[in-house]
């Protein structure tokens, strides 16, 4: 079953900078039907999935006459090298790891498809070979593809946790229409641990490998509009992401790969300081961020998530540029968003111009956001 192949693409791999590869066949995972639904009906899922559960379980509904799934995964670093600079009185907010160096996306892209050239190349087949290479964008469950195909097994936490690099990796996966041998699924190796489970801040891990991904906090970070208060302290000064599941994760303990120099993290760009993503232009956005899985979204969630930072961080010499925002901001979240912001780093001691200005803009108020942001202020206040 092209079992020379598979060996000369494996080899080929390592060539390449893959750092794990695997082989499924292209069965079903129907097993994964009723949690999906299940999921998807309890209000759990972000609206960012593939919306069409058949085609996230069932191959050749996405591709004719599917044989195999080709699965690999590239290791990312989870330290930087060098710390950004220090500047005296000024805090700094953080992406998460999997959002440090070039786009995830575009660095599997890249090797997934020099790996199909490469079989392409080599294949002594005369039936025409086919592909369809696909990230975390696409239809099928990247963790449920590495897991069957031996790349490790999924955690409590919902993560393909690896032997040689835990958790710190990107997925991504081609189905074909050659035959392959499968490997061998690694089965679920947590144990009696819920480590990652007690640390989530908002409590979305369920226990057994799902999540309501609602109360996530990288989904929360992604999201447009106002932050629900509940979530907006706990994500301390994160601006993109969380890594908390991972970090006190045991099979993370100590995994720190630089094997890829596009995804070595720039200090000024992951931890950037906080103040100028207020006033940070579109252009000067795609120009520093634009490279980031993180600048997905924009600017708007980048700029909500540095103001509710300052505002957990308390930094006093914010204020002036959180109430120019307020004053000059011409998109009501973001503005009632430096509201909350401003009465947490105040606390219940404004000075009397403060209360007053407060007390003006309420009066003369017409967004909702800002409305419901002032009177809670105003009311801390009094």
């Amino acid at each position: 079953m092209n079992q020379a192949l598979k060996e000369r693409i494996i080899a080929e791999s390592k060539q390449l900078g893959i750092d794990k590869i695997g082989f499924t066949d292209a069965s079903s995972f129907a097993h994964l039907k009723t949690s999906l639904e299940e999921q998807k009906a309890a209000g759990h899922t972000t609206g960012f999935e593939h919306p069409i559960i058949e085609e996230r379980l069932y191959p050749d509904k996405i591709f004719e006459q599917p044989q195999s799934i080709i699965s690999i995964a590239l290791a990312y670093p989870t330290k930087i090298k060098e710390k950004p600079g220090i500047t005296r009185g000024e805090r700094r907010g953080s992406f998460a790891r999997a959002s440090w160096g070039i786009d995830y996306h575009n660095i599997l892209r890249d090797r997934m498809n020099k790996l199909i050239t490469f079989i392409k190349e080599v294949a002594e087949d005369d039936t025409e070979l086919t592909f369809k290479p696909m990230v975390d964008t696409g239809e099928l469950i990247d963790v449920a593809v590495a897991q069957r195909a031996g790349l490790g097994f999924i955690g409590k936490n919902g993560l393909l946790i690896t032997e040689e690099f835990g958790s710190y990796v990107y997925l991504g996966e081609i189905i074909t229409n050659i035959p392959f041998e499968p490997d061998t699924p690694i089965e679920n190796q947590c144990g009696e641990c819920t480590k990652c489970i007690d640390a989530c801040p908002t409590g979305a891990l369920l226990g057994d490998g799902r999540m309501n991904a609602q109360l996530c906090l990288s989904y929360q970070t992604q999201t447009r509009g106002m932050m629900p208060e509940e979530f907006r302290s706990k994500i301390r000064t994160v601006i993109y992401g969380c890594d908390i599941c991972q970090q006190v994760c045991p099979f993370n303990k100590g995994k720190d790969a630089h094997f890829h120099e596009e995804m070595e993290p720039d200090p000024e760009v992951v931890t950037p300081l906080l103040k100028p993503l207020l006033t940070i232009s579109n252009k000067e956005f795609k120009t520093k961020f634009g490279y980031l899985a993180g600048s997905w979204r924009g600017k708007k969630p980048i700029q909500r998530n540095a103001i509710i930072a300052l505002g957990n961080a308390r930094q006093k010499s914010a204020l002036p540029d959180l109430l120019q925002v307020i004053e000059v901001d011409p998109r009501p979240d973001i503005r009632a968003t430096a509201v909350w912001s401003v009465g947490k780093i105040v606390g219940t001691q404004p000075n009397p111009e403060l209360y007053a200005f407060f007390e003006d803009l309420l009066a003369d108020e017409e967004a909702p956001e800002m409305i419901e942001e002032l009177t809670k202020v105003i009311k801390k206040w009094q």
